[in-house]
């Protein structure tokens, strides 16, 4: 599988990140579309814009990145989506994100039916789905593609735009969850577990649900994978932040490449986090490609 591209789909929200002295194109499925792309496969954006000039320039910026737009919808009637970001002084970002917008009325369509039976990988969130429409959507989407397929759960819980409904049908979905520590415990609070450390939460999930990996972020402390086959920890690596938006996605973006390619859980983790902290190190969730961080990324063992 060395030399072989995959189809790897972004599916879920696209929208444009305000900060207090510029925007940028973001969105996690844009973001993780963008790195995957960068890592050497076809990474698509699966998702829906405005006719309107936040979506005009949406687009142009996709093209000028060389991602695969051409699932992007174009809602006649509802506005490019946005979020305002609050950055505090460690970079982490804290978001406003405003309803309703295109992206929250994702369209069933042959052409993403078409997409779902070809795609080996897809990666989606639950922040996608507060909408009943766009919730449907990404269910229907995902029941159509292959059974051989990954389906990346990417949790992101973003204010109160989520359900124990939606995080447990997602959940079903998937054969790989990606949260941070204080989604994993928001999780089993939601579902009642009684699991006390992020390591029995874990387990926990592992054995309730059809899962082949767990993966927790940790930050500037890096991440733990967990399968049934074992765990491996991975203690960060340190860098200069500028912010860290957008290292999530770059994070889910080299889990998936190399998930793909049957790496060890510890080249996948090693590769997870060379990647998440060169984002974190950057302005912004999609700069421009680094060829030597991506070769080390691909290389990683």
């Amino acid at each position: 599988m060395e030399n072989k591209t995959f189809t790897v789909v972004g599916l879920g929200e696209l929208l444009w990140d305000l900060f207090p002295d510029k925007k940028q194109l973001g969105g996690a499925p844009a973001n993780f579309s963008y790195m995957t792309h960068l890592l050497g496969d076809t990474g698509v954006i699966a998702s829906r814009i405005g006719d309107d000039h936040l979506g005009r320039e949406a687009r142009e910026v996709l093209d000028r990145l060389e991602v695969d737009s051409s699932h992007v919808q174009t809602d006649p009637l509802h506005p490019t989506g946005s979020t305002v970001v609050h950055l505090a002084a460690d970079g982490q970002p804290s978001y406003e994100i405003t309803e309703p917008v295109a992206w929250d009325f994702l369209e069933w369509t042959p052409r993403w039916q078409a997409l779902a039976r070809r795609a080996d990988a897809v990666c989606f969130g639950s922040l996608s789905q507060r909408s009943r429409i766009s919730h449907e959507t990404v269910r229907t989407f995902l029941r159509w593609t292959e059974p051989t397929a990954l389906r990346v759960f990417d949790v992101t819980l973003r204010q109160n735009f989520y359900s124990r409904k939606v995080l447990e049908e997602s959940i079903r979905f998937s054969n790989i969850i990606k949260c941070n520590e204080e989604e994993l415990t928001a999780l089993v609070s939601v579902f009642g577990s009684s699991a006390k450390t992020i390591d029995e939460a874990a387990h926990w999930l592992l054995a309730s649900y059809d899962l082949e990996l767990i993966c927790v972020t940790r930050g500037q402390r890096g991440s733990i994978l967990y399968s049934r086959r074992g765990s491996d920890k991975h203690p960060g690596l340190k860098v200069q932040v500028a912010d860290t938006v957008g290292a999530g996605d770059a994070f889910a973006a080299a889990l998936v490449h190399h998930y793909l390619r049957g790496s060890s859980l510890s080249a996948i983790n090693e590769a997870a986090n060379q990647l998440g902290a060169w984002v974190a190190s950057q302005p912004g969730a999609t700069p421009p490609a680094n060829q030597e961080v991506l070769e080390s990324v691909r290389n990683a063992t």
